[in-house]
């Protein structure tokens, strides 16, 4: 028998959505992934670093990330790390805050992998639920665990907190409030000021969902000096390969590319959302780039699987909090068409 940790050998892992090999023979609405390329200018910066340089080591602080960064989002380079997608930075906001038996706090649902995170490093979990207005159940005056995670606009729900509620949050929360805005491109605002002016705020990003860089592992977060300082400690020395944060820079740099790809996922999920209404679904309010949306009967899985039958692929949960509904990513206006016509036939 191997010695492994208990934690380890009791828990379960985190299962991510399925990928299938020959990807190409289905319509892929199950990750949350764009249906757009990435920029060209991406591709350019990519090709321009094959070569020689791929055998020297690239920069370990990936500065360059960090001064694009923040002339994008209006910080000095020290308030940013760029990390080996958002996940990276999740996990060692656990490391760098929580001790094994410390507490570990997030909304349920949203994103389960932080407690996976935080099964590994032996942090207790717990998590608190929603109501049907999306206030948080039994949340206490004070918060007094080590971390709260955030997932704001909530995933795979879609909706999104107003900025008074994340400050209220951040004001109860006696350690860190990590506000983890990986769909916070396709909303309207963010949490970007309060990391400015409250120093228990971090904002996580990713580079996958609306830069299209998922195959990169791309993410960033922006805090006070002395968290990003803390975090650099523990990271990979060499996190984010040449070819990424070359990929990272040219992103950021090509801003009306970002846009107008921010802007058409928007108008699709918008007219999709209006569509699955005259079918009759319930749909969340989405300010993401998917819509979570219940059928007539409120039997996720009945409608998951005759998807999965026509070559769609959508998320289904099994949890009880969710399996009435499915998450559909959007896809490019032509997949949404079509899906819409297998829900019709569906029914």
């Amino acid at each position: 028998m191997l010695p492994l940790r208990k934690n380890i050998a009791e828990m379960a892992g985190y299962v991510p959505g399925f990928q299938p090999r020959d990807e190409h023979r289905y319509i892929k609405l199950n990750t949350n992934e764009n249906p757009y390329p990435p920029s060209p200018k991406v591709i350019e910066a990519i090709l321009a670093e094959v070569g020689d340089g791929l055998r020297k080591y690239p920069d370990a602080a990936s500065r360059a990330g960090c001064e694009e960064a923040g002339r994008l989002y209006g910080f000095d380079p020290e308030w940013i790390i760029m990390a080996n997608g958002s996940d990276e930075v999740l996990n060692n906001l656990i490391r760098a805050f929580v001790s094994e038996g410390e507490e570990v706090a997030y909304v349920h649902p949203s994103y389960s992998y932080y407690s996976t995170l935080a099964e590994v490093q032996g942090a207790k979990v717990r998590t608190f639920l929603l109501d049907e207005g999306w206030s948080l159940k039994d949340f206490p005056k004070r918060y007094k665990g080590k971390l709260f995670f955030l997932t704001n606009p909530n995933a795979p729900l879609g909706f999104c907190y107003p900025q008074e509620f994340v400050e209220e949050m951040a004001g109860r929360v006696d350690g860190v409030l990590v506000v983890d805005e990986a769909y916070a491109d396709f909303a309207r605002e963010n949490s970007l000021d309060l990391v400015r002016r409250l120093p228990n705020v971090v904002v996580t990003r990713t580079f996958s969902k609306s830069y299209s860089l998922a195959g990169m592992r791309l993410g960033l977060a922006i805090a006070h000096p002395e968290v990003i300082a803390a975090l650099n400690k523990i990271r990979d020395h060499y996190n984010l390969d040449r070819l990424a944060q070359a990929a990272c820079v040219a992103a950021m740099a090509d801003q009306e590319y970002f846009r107008q790809c921010v802007n058409k996922i928007r108008e699709t999920r918008d007219w999709f959302s209006a569509e699955l209404r005259v079918l009759e679904w319930e749909v969340i309010p989405s300010h993401g780039n998917f819509v979570f949306a219940s059928p007539p009967d409120r039997d996720g899985k009945r409608v998951y699987e005759a998807l999965y039958e026509r070559r769609i692929l959508v998320r289904y949960f099994s949890d009880p909090a969710l399996d009435h509904g499915i998450r559909i990513s959007i896809g490019t206006r032509e997949e949404m068409e079509k899906t819409l016509a297998a829900l019709v036939e569906i029914g």
